[in-house]
């Protein structure tokens, strides 16, 4: 499919008008305003029995049977839904056995079709040549993304990250993107609350890295701890050389200020972002709200979509009513179900909490010290030292036990979670910081111990999934 010069035009006037409309329905309000509700997005890799990558996304979609699966990039990749839900009451659990049993199930047809899932950031036993064009999914849309992303640079895409080893590579595709799979957590709020929300969310992003990173390895080399965000931020990059030098802002994007807000991210993504896939539908969105209906803005929603901020903003319609979700996209997937529940509650607790405070944490604290945490946090885990207003530079695991996980009980307790279930959860993060030992300190201790090479991280990773099956949490795996 080849987009015209008419077709970009006709695209840009559409998303303007859309933004306009934004700007209205703002205003004016008529968005759900409902206790908020939560969900997730969680992407899983697909090995063979000897744990390395299987290219069978489509049988294994197929076995499985259920419309809350999906594809994603890459044919060793799908995704499942977690359909939004109140964390009120016994939420939370529901939401951890909810995910089991459907991990279970999958896991049991999947097998049938010689696939098994994993949760995990990067696949330890990926290798470069799993990633090439062949390996994309059969979705039309992904194959434009690649051409349209390609279009743009004019060149391949160089990809170069600096950790204990060095990794230093040219790709002719995005399917590298498809490396990594993570953990999107959802909020949906109203649009007055947003800002604080998504403002709160930036804040705690360098936290939320360092004590659950997952992704050490990529093709054989340790690189960072959480290496999912540079080898993402890289793969997806529509920029030459020269237009990096010029400022121009990558798509995938940490952001440069605190918001007032959430018009101020949409008409970013106006201002700062030419389309990648300019398809038009047919909804006038000015007539529809005009005629009293809800528009879909689907221009607006396509454009957001290629825009891939760690924490982004979504605009949705369901039944008929509008509403707005931050998306968290900064964690890994894994290592089990109760290490993705842990993480989601220390996520939705501060977020209750950090958005009512007297005096928010991102009024004491630059928006470039909050990038810098996420930096150091992805680089270092929990060896990470991060920065908080009040206790300056500490290590991630003194801020976290010491400042974060109170304000993340008092959260859930407003939320209405059980003590026995927040002290569960929470204690899980806790005890990640205490035992020095995430997602990807045992990878890199267990690999180490088997010799370093890829036969040690075959034979990691199919220890991992042995533990990732068990369901208790990484703080007491066995190294």
């Amino acid at each position: 499919m080849a987009f015209t010069r008419d077709d970009r035009r006709r695209y840009r006037d559409k998303i303007r008008r859309s933004l306009d409309v934004l700007a209205q329905m703002l205003r004016e309000s008529g968005f759900e305003l409902h206790r908020p509700r939560a969900g997730m997005e969680i992407e899983l890799n697909l090995v063979d029995s000897r744990a390395e990558p299987v290219m069978k996304n489509a049988e294994v979609l197929a076995a499985i049977a259920e419309p809350d699966w999906g594809t994603e990039l890459g044919r060793f990749n799908i995704e499942m839904n977690i359909q939004p839900q109140g964390l009120h009451r016994d939420g939370s659990l529901r939401l951890e056995e909810t995910i089991q049993e459907r991990l279970n199930r999958a896991e049991e047809r999947a097998r049938s079709v010689g696939g098994h899932l994993v949760l995990i950031g990067i696949l330890p036993t990926l290798r470069e040549s799993d990633v090439g064009e062949g390996a994309l999914s059969s979705n039309v849309r992904y194959r434009l993304l690649n051409e349209q992303i390609f279009a743009a640079r004019s060149e391949d895409l160089h990809i170069e990250i600096e950790g204990v080893d060095r990794l230093d590579m040219y790709a002719e595709s995005i399917t590298l993107e498809a490396a990594c799979t993570s953990l999107q957590l959802h909020l949906q709020v109203s649009p007055s609350a947003f800002a604080d929300h998504w403002n709160a969310a930036q804040a705690i992003a360098g936290p939320q890295v360092a004590v659950a990173a997952n992704s050490p390895f990529l093709f054989g080399k340790e690189l960072w701890r959480e290496t999912r965000i540079s080898l993402f931020e890289q793969a997806t990059d529509t920029r030459s050389e020269e237009l990096k030098a010029q400022g121009v802002r990558p798509r995938v994007w940490f952001g440069e200020r605190w918001i007032t807000s959430v018009f101020d991210l949409f008409e970013e993504n106006v201002r700062y972002f030419p389309a990648l896939l300019p398809i038009c539908d047919e909804e006038d969105p000015r007539d529809m709200l005009d005629r009293g209906g809800v528009p879909q803005l689907g221009e607006l929603t396509l454009h957001n979509g290629t825009i891939y901020r760690w924490n982004r903003p979504v605009y949705a319609v369901v039944d008929g009513t509008p509403h707005l979700r931050v998306e968290n996209r900064v964690l890994p997937a894994g290592p089990t179900v109760a290490d993705i529940t842990a993480n989601a509650a220390f996520f939705y607790g501060l977020m209750r909490v950090l958005t009512v405070a007297e005096r928010p944490v991102w009024t004491r604290m630059s928006f470039a010290a909050a990038e810098e945490n996420f930096r150091n946090a992805a680089r270092y885990g929990l060896d990470a030292r991060l920065y908080w207003p009040g206790l300056g530079e500490v290590p991630a695991a003194e801020l976290i036990c010491r400042r974060l996980l109170p304000l993340a009980h008092q959260g859930l307790e407003l939320w209405g979670v059980s003590a026995p279930y927040r002290d569960r959860l929470l204690g899980i993060i806790e005890q990640r910081c205490l035992a020095a030992q995430n997602g990807a300190t045992w990878q890199v201790e267990t690999a180490r111990a088997l010799g370093g090479d890829y036969e040690a991280l075959r034979k990691m990773t199919l220890r991992y999934i042995e533990h990732m099956h068990d369901n208790e949490p990484v703080h007491l795996w066995d190294r």
